[in-house]
């Protein structure tokens, strides 16, 4: 059921939506959950149906009911004109920007996107002439003197997955609009629950669904939305570049989604209580967590989102390989991978000043990336206290 579907012709909460959207029990012999279409031929019974172009069904890479099930969620949950679905976060990313940009065009991309984002722009679109040049994420209005005639697509994350500084989103769409630049927006961070980037002027939102979405870290998945203006493009790029997801992905990200409102509520207040508690640890430097009052970009959270997400990042002094091999190595709960969003508590190590080229990462000492999950709060702390110390020790 969408919204146009509703007899009522009301709105439904978001809560509503996630519970009741792309179910379509009618239509598959009652069943609450939209089953497992696997396949790739569909058959036609007449000449007619054949060079029916227009029919819901044609090929299985194309479309099927599973898939098309998350797609009418998804889209409802942004409000678009459309989604698009893919096999990965990343195919979701590089869907977007090709559906944007061609050769000769340059795009902008935000100096804190997601490290793959920027590997895609400097290898993938750099062979199809694509320019990729990299903004200060804080610019706000100021991107308007970055824009040339070549500028097709900006290319936004907020906050930045790793530094999470807060993009004023809707300065960076009055800028590109004037000049008729796209503005695609990754969303993962926060869900359609807590942000609408659509809502304030950008044409396309994307997830690396493998995340929140799915909320369980079993399935590779993502989603681009589109508003009018860029749906027929990116429809059309994700046709004609073949990307076909697994049904299976699909379905356990519909699964997921049926209670993502609970698992982002209990995301957002174990995570913002966690970075208050760190605020108050001897051994940290610095918190990064927009919904901080700390945060340098508090008012931009404030303005643009409702809630926050599980992940944020703290700095601690720089120390041996050594103490950080000690604090990592002995984590009972928390564990150490590249992705986030599920019910399991993370903490990365990294170094931003890898990957940035527009504004040089200064800051010292030694980042941490954490999602904080679903387990007991105390125990969290507990293991955090624990590794803290012995990193202090080293």
């Amino acid at each position: 059921m969408t919204e146009n579907d509703r007899k009522s012709g009301t709105s439904l909460s978001q809560e509503s939506i996630l519970t009741h959207s792309g179910r379509a029990s009618e239509e598959h012999l009652g069943f609450v959950n939209v089953p497992v279409f696997r396949g790739s031929t569909i058959l036609f019974n007449t000449l007619d149906e054949l060079e029916d172009y227009k029919r819901t069904y044609r090929y299985g890479r194309n479309d099927n009911p599973t898939n098309r099930a998350l797609a009418q969620l998804v889209t409802e949950l942004e409000g678009a004109a459309g989604t698009v679905i893919c096999p990965s976060g990343l195919s979701a990313v590089s869907t977007a920007l090709l559906a944007a940009v061609s050769a000769g065009d340059e795009v902008l991309i935000t100096d804190s996107a997601y490290e793959p984002t920027r590997t895609f722009s400097s290898e993938g679109l750099a062979r199809l002439g694509i320019t990729t040049r990299y903004y200060d994420p804080r610019i706000g209005a100021g991107i308007a003197a970055l824009i040339t005639d070549k500028t097709k697509a900006i290319f936004a994350e907020t906050p930045g997955s790793l530094t999470f500084e807060m993009q004023d989103l809707p300065a960076i769409v009055a800028a590109a609009h004037a000049r008729d630049v796209i503005v695609i927006v990754d969303n993962s961070w926060a869900t359609p629950l807590y942000h609408s980037p659509l809502k304030l002027g950008a044409d396309m939102v994307m997830h690396a669904a493998t995340k929140m979405f799915v909320g369980h870290s079993d399935a590779m998945l993502g989603t681009v939305s589109a508003n009018e203006r860029t749906w027929n493009r990116l429809r059309r790029t994700h046709r004609i570049l073949g990307v076909a997801t697994s049904p299976d992905d699909c379905y356990l990200a519909l699964r997921g989604m049926r209670t993502l409102a609970l698992r982002m509520k209990n995301h957002t207040e174990q995570s913002v209580a966690f970075a208050q508690w760190l605020e108050t640890r001897p051994e940290v430097e610095e918190v990064y967590h927009p919904a901080l009052p700390s945060h340098p970009d508090h008012a931009i959270y404030q303005r643009d989102f409702t809630g926050s997400g599980s992940l944020f990042a703290f700095r601690l002094k720089k120390r041996s390989r050594d103490a950080l091999a000690a604090m990592v190595n002995g984590f009972e709960l928390f564990g150490m991978g590249y992705s986030w969003g599920g019910y399991e508590s993370l903490c990365l190590p990294f170094d931003p000043g890898n990957i940035r080229t527009a504004v040089p990462w200064t800051a010292e000492g030694q980042m941490f990336r954490v999602h904080i999950g679903l387990e007991g709060f105390d125990d969290l702390k507990a293991d955090m206290t624990a590794a803290l110390e012995r990193y202090s020790r080293g």
